[in-house]
């Protein structure tokens, strides 16, 4: 059974929920993450699944990491050459399998997410915060840098000046100001925060499985490829698409004025 990651599925979307309230989710110190990566590759192998929903339990979305932890690395205990190894096998593997992860991911923020769990949020395609949110990009407050790749996450979604004033004073927003500098899509009361993350999961998963997840493929490539390598892409991905099952039946229906229904639920 999972220590920390709670993975619960119903239809065609899949909850994961950070399941460690009492230290507040983080995601060092503990099982975190082999245990996102495991769920991650499931994921990747169902092709049931059309949408996942990210969730902490408790008061906190996650805490980032384990501030106890970094006792040891500071200790001298442990080399520097040994802390980067430790990075690169550890916690810097999370934000390759969520990028590369084909089903849409939607960050359910019900609380804190600091440090390394904004930058998990970041992680995400989709943001909706609950109204007790709040986010902060804080390691310099411990004299450290992001390493987990929040400096090229929060960049691109804040742009450069506001990821700029977040990481270098480490200061934390609400929910509010986060919605209005399009960190997320929108802020609901807590007790709306679920339904709104599976209302907006159902409305994913009602499309046609695969014209999502390479929809998801092109939007992540469009962050560091150039257009005419995007457009190449995009016609190879638009030659499939348009050989499938589903994009035949969803073209009769609009012709026939009549509600799809697709042959092919699970591809």
């Amino acid at each position: 059974m999972s220590d920390f990651l709670r993975y619960e599925q119903s239809g065609a979307v899949v909850t994961l929920t950070m399941n460690d309230p009492e230290r507040r989710n983080p995601l060092t110190g503990n099982t975190a993450v082999p245990e996102f990566l495991a769920a991650i590759e499931r994921i990747e192998r169902d092709t049931a699944v059309r949408a996942v929903i990210l969730t902490g339990a408790g008061s906190a979305f996650c805490s980032g990491g384990d501030v106890r932890n970094m006792q040891r690395q500071s200790s001298g205990e442990v080399s520097g050459m040994e802390i980067r190894q430790e990075y690169r096998t550890g916690i810097q593997r999370l934000p390759l399998a969520l990028f590369n992860l084909e089903v849409p991911v939607i960050a359910a923020v019900n609380g804190a997410a600091i440090g390394a769990g904004l930058d998990l949020a970041c992680m995400c395609d989709v943001r909706i915060a609950s109204d007790k949110a709040r986010f902060a990009e804080s390691f310099v407050k411990l004299g450290i840098i992001p390493g987990d790749g929040g400096a090229w996450l929060l960049t691109r979604l804040i742009g450069l000046s506001r990821a700029a004033e977040m990481a270098f004073t480490g200061d934390a927003i609400d929910a509010h100001q986060a919605e209005q500098w399009g960190l997320v899509s929108r802020v609901v009361p807590p007790d709306e925060l679920m339904p709104a993350a599976q209302a907006l999961a159902q409305r994913i998963a009602a499309n046609p499985g695969h014209a999502v997840r390479l929809a998801k493929r092109l939007l992540r490539e469009s962050l560091h490829t150039r257009l005419d390598t995007l457009l190449e892409m995009a016609a190879a991905f638009q030659a499939l698409s348009h050989q499938n099952a589903d994009h035949r039946e969803a073209v009769a229906a609009f012709l026939e004025k009549r509600p799809p229904v697709f042959a092919n639920p699970h591809q």
